[in-house]
């Protein structure tokens, strides 16, 4: 989230330099937040392909979103902008855009026909007042289900489930045998994320979008009422360890069979990997519940700040190039966990969760976007804040639903 320094961004465009200090042929420095085993593997592909392009890379890690982010900004904001900074593929960098402090690729978008190949929620995000701010790397979906193929054998569960009813019946298979039903990671993107796979896929999708776009009375009927019963009847599945647990712990406890099901994107996939299982093997992965659940579109993005050298920005264009070609498309995904943004890439090279999520893509009726897509930063972090409350308390459905009701509105 940026709703922290979007005064601070308005009121320091002065400060920004005419240009970064001369930069070095092609060197570009990249902040990003991708820390995990599974994702450092994956921007080591991009490095890769931007080293063979000719080009220097300068890794810029820093752990956390939100820290990444607002690192990113602050050295915008200060007159010493990375070449290229990291943000989902959502509202999160509106504001840069609208104070002046982003260089836009339309070169490159032109060149390669993002208008044509790029999917319909992600063209909306990174494009704002006819400009290309932002170069997708990825489409990942927010609502996996990951499940441990030994701990469902051992639990007696012989099909993914179908419907809400089968899932929760999975769950108290799990428990019966033992096992930790959902492992699940206690930070409040974290409950976020799963809040909103079960508003997709027990709500709906209609549901979705009219909770997102502040629609009161479908917020306060018995169906949204259900997804957040719902919610709260998960937390029973948990295990003790869960507050403050990170993302990628909790992969691990279904990767060690310790745990049943994790509901998490699919850069989980990428820990998988890590630990040298196959999907469809040690694992399994299912989208949601039948054929034709919902698949929100998620993902990453980078921004390349304002500059007016010429060295800069000719690195900027060359990582916007590097990062969407269809080579590296297909070996960061492979990595990254999720689906490249290219519609026309080779998908015989990629797992079977991402061949899922492939044909998913293709159903523009199952697309829908992440929420961060559709509403602004200061409301998505209102939201978690009365989804981390609902969760970690004994608040009741009705004042939680109250409470959602009145962070949409503003």
């Amino acid at each position: 989230m940026i709703r922290k320094h979007s005064l601070a961004i308005g009121a320091s465009l002065a400060v920004l330099a005419v240009g970064a200090a001369h930069a070095q042929a092609n060197r570009a420095e990249v902040i990003h937040w991708w820390t995990s085993g599974g994702e450092s593997a994956a921007i080591q592909e991009i490095a890769n392909a931007y080293k063979a392009a000719g080009g220097t890379w300068v890794d810029s890690a820093i752990a956390g979103g939100e820290a990444a982010r607002a690192a990113a900004i602050n050295r915008i904001v200060g007159g010493n902008p990375s070449t290229a900074a990291q943000f989902n593929t959502s509202q999160q960098f509106v504001d840069i855009v609208k104070g002046g402090m982003l260089n836009n690729v339309d070169e490159v978008a032109k060149k390669n026909e993002w208008d044509k190949i790029l999917p319909g929620p992600v063209l909306k995000s990174i494009k704002i007042d006819g400009h290309f701010y932002a170069v997708p790397v990825n489409i990942h979906m927010p609502a996996w289900f990951w499940y441990s193929k030994a701990a469902f054998a051992k639990a007696g569960i012989t099909a993914e489930p179908k419907t809400p009813d089968e899932f929760f019946a999975a769950l108290d298979k799990l428990k019966a045998a033992g096992i930790t039903p959902v492992a699940f990671g206690g930070q409040p993107w974290q409950e976020k994320i799963v809040f909103d796979a079960l508003l997709a896929h027990i709500g709906g999708a209609d549901l979705y979008l009219k909770v997102y776009k502040g629609d009161q009375k479908a917020i306060a009927s018995p169906e949204f009422k259900n997804v957040l019963a719902s919610f709260k009847k998960l937390k029973s599945y948990t295990d003790a360890g869960s507050p403050n647990r990170n993302w990628n712990d909790a992969t691990s406890m279904v990767i060690s069979g310790k745990a049943g099901v994790q509901i998490m994107g699919d850069w989980a996939k990428g820990e998988f990997a890590a630990a040298k299982q196959t999907a469809g093997k040690e694992f399994g992965c299912f989208p949601g519940f039948g054929p034709k659940s919902p698949y929100i579109i998620a993902g990453d993005a980078f921004v390349f700040p304002k500059t007016t050298d010429a060295a800069a920005i000719k690195s900027q264009q060359l990582l916007a190039t590097v990062m969407t070609s269809p080579a590296t498309q297909v070996a960061f995904n492979n990595k990254k966990g999720s689906i490249p943004i290219r519609t026309d890439v080779d998908a015989k090279a990629m797992d079977i969760c991402a061949q899922q999520g492939i044909a998913a893509m293709k159903d523009t009726a199952r697309q829908l976007p992440n929420s961060e897509m559709l509403v602004a930063p200061d409301i998505t972090g209102a939201l978690q804040d009365v989804v981390t409350k609902f969760w970690n308390t004994n608040q009741s459905v009705d004042d939680a639903a109250k409470a959602v009701g009145a962070a949409v509105k503003g």
